[in-house]
């Protein structure tokens, strides 16, 4: 008995073992891929006579459900140092004490305007002639102006960041868009029409990508109003189409964000990427990334999208051929005697691939041909 016994305790050891691996990975459970955190803002404020704030107590008296969910987020905590009196919604809307009189002064019940001003939030209202008057007599700022007015605001403290110093110059900017249009400082309101359903992919459906609450995915996820990439399919529904290709990244499923690539911001590199050519796909394709002695110079000079669709492609591995020797062929076309293609004129393979001989297609130490 104990001979049988012997040889199978290293074996119990083993599955108990496993056993414990796999009970943690569980317990830690698959988490979805947040928000790239930027680096810190340095906050500026547009200063007043502390007689011309209210003070958050009586924005919250009208405002309660913007309020709640200010409160949760990191704009709530800004405060000017040795300026208690500028804090909380003031701090991006501006002094309010003029605009919280006059509302109260025309309404006189003070019941009847806080119910009225949930009823009818951010001012688009006309509850009676009174506070109509009041409204357009002692306005605050409450960002339905132009987009560049709207910008602006969110500028005064956000220009401070690398990440978001260029927006001014970024293709959205430029399209008349504001960060309130993606954004959201107090998640609210956001009315959904139910009646018409909704597209979904089916590649969705392949993984098991957890989803969070609105309210959570809100404040994990930049404030936006709808989580990456629904919205940014909402523009960009060109680029939804390519994501719908049978070879994609996995952007649809949730795994990888539009952001993971790009700066919504803006930046100084092709396509607004977050990192200069072939850079930005290295942070994932780490083993493509060199240096390498011998280079390929398309990676280097016009990057990966030579040979590569980003978003998706009906061809394996991205391809923006279906011939692997049809792409080479697109730069390689040199005639007999040049120096485009080192073969002679016609002599290359009519089938096969080109990469079965230059395999090192991305880069070499060894070969200048690629060849190994």
């Amino acid at each position: 008995m104990q001979a049988r016994l012997g040889p199978a305790l290293p074996h119990i050891s083993v599955v108990l073992w496993l056993g414990l691996v796999l009970a943690a990975g569980a317990a830690s459970g698959q988490k979805m891929p947040a928000s790239t955190q930027g680096p810190s803002v340095a906050p500026s404020f547009l200063l007043g006579k502390p007689s011309e704030y209210a003070g958050i107590a009586r924005c919250r008296s009208c405002h309660r459900a913007e309020y709640r969910e200010f409160e949760r987020t990191a704009h709530a905590k800004i405060s000017v140092p040795g300026k208690d009196y500028i804090s909380g919604c003031e701090a991006c809307h501006g002094p309010g004490k003029a605009h919280a009189d006059a509302i109260e002064a025309a309404e006189g019940d003070e019941g009847k305007t806080k119910l009225a001003l949930e009823e009818h939030p951010m001012f688009s209202f006309s509850v009676n002639a009174k506070i109509t008057a009041a409204l357009q007599q002692y306005p605050i700022f409450h960002f339905r102006s132009n987009a560049k007015e709207n910008a602006s605001r969110c500028l005064f403290c956000h220009i401070s960041s690398k990440q978001q110093d260029d927006f001014e110059h970024s293709t959205h900017a430029a399209q008349a868009m504001s960060c309130d249009q993606c954004h959201s400082p107090h998640l609210v309101t956001e009315v959904k029409d139910q009646t018409k359903g909704g597209l979904s992919t089916p590649q969705a459906h392949f993984f098991q990508v957890p989803q969070l609450p609105d309210e959570v995915r809100w404040l994990h996820g930049s404030l936006l109003k709808r989580s990456e990439p629904d919205l940014c399919f909402g523009c960009h529904s060109n680029i939804q189409a390519q994501f719908a290709l049978p070879v994609h990244h996995r952007v649809p499923e949730g795994l990888v964000k539009c952001t993971d690539c790009h700066n919504p911001h803006g930046s100084l590199n092709r396509a607004s990427l977050n990192r200069p050519s072939f850079q930005t796909c290295a942070n994932c394709h780490a083993e493509k990334r060199g240096p390498y002695i011998y280079e390929h110079p398309a990676v280097k000079v016009e990057g990966c999208t030579t040979c590569h669709n980003p978003h998706g492609s009906t061809n394996r591995m991205l391809l923006v051929r279906r011939e692997g020797r049809q792409l080479c062929l697109q730069c390689h076309n040199g005639f007999h005697g040049q120096n485009g293609v080192p073969h002679s004129r016609l002599g290359f393979q009519t089938s096969g691939e080109c990469t079965r001989c230059h395999v090192a297609i991305h880069g070499s130490n060894l070969d200048p041909s690629l060849l190994r």
